[in-house]
């Protein structure tokens, strides 16, 4: 499990930069805007140590009941801000627990906000998590990256198909398993070990070597590595 501070962001999309020798990084942007403690999970009373870190803003108005008196209980009032000439009421939009050391979660409390400053530095590899794009209901193809059937001697609407889902007489049922068409994305995936390429706190982006799971304006979770230093 990993249990090292990190941060939520918003991914904005992919680019490149120019290193001092010339060579060019491809990098995924990331805009970790400063997150606020919503509330501390302790040994004693909760039986693990985390952090809920709450992350964008959703007007009041439109928020869950349940997040709201959630909020309310852990001390999170609302703010007011400005949006096309009117004054309303936000509250975070995205919560995520970030499970942490004991010691880690007794240096923050409640109402504290953290920056991308505080927990990321440049060079430093990182695991990036988020919800990959859906693809909807895709065929073996696209899924599974099947090669296909044979496309010579005659072969007749056959191209695309996954071949054999099973067996005849005995066991006579579809094995379990069988990869097939179905739902393709849309799930919760973590890449290990991305080096960040460059950190500008004052515009609080994150610029991560290499390619990060979600679309444009997904929420990803960006955290120090578990595996840091095995990829190089």
């Amino acid at each position: 499990m990993n249990t090292h501070p990190g941060i939520l962001g918003k991914k904005l999309g992919c680019t490149q930069i120019f290193n001092t020798d010339g060579s060019v990084t491809r990098v995924t942007v990331v805009e970790a805007v400063p997150c606020t403690i919503v509330r501390k999970r302790t040994v004693d009373k909760d039986g693990y140590s985390a952090l809920q870190l709450a992350f964008g803003e959703r007007r009041e108005k439109v928020t869950p009941k349940p997040e709201v008196g959630h909020f309310a209980k852990n001390g999170v009032a609302p703010r007011t801000v400005t949006k096309k000439g009117k004054d309303v009421s936000v509250l975070p939009r995205t919560v995520r627990e970030l499970r942490l050391t004991a010691e880690e979660v007794a240096k923050y409390e409640v109402g504290q906000t953290i920056s991308v400053a505080d927990v990321l530095k440049e060079g430093q590899f990182v695991d990036v998590s988020g919800i990959t794009r859906g693809r909807g209901f895709s065929g073996v193809f696209r899924r599974h990256h099947f090669a296909g059937f044979v496309t010579t001697h005659g072969t007749h609407e056959y191209k695309r198909h996954g071949g054999s889902i099973g067996t005849n007489m005995t066991p006579g049922r579809t094995l379990k398993g069988k990869k097939m068409p179905g739902q393709h994305g849309n799930k919760q995936r973590t890449i290990l070990n991305l080096k960040i390429a460059k950190v500008i706190p004052e515009d609080n982006l994150v610029l991560i070597a290499g390619a990060v799971p979600g679309g444009r304006n997904t929420t990803v979770v960006v955290r120090g590595a578990v595996k840091a230093g095995r990829r190089a």
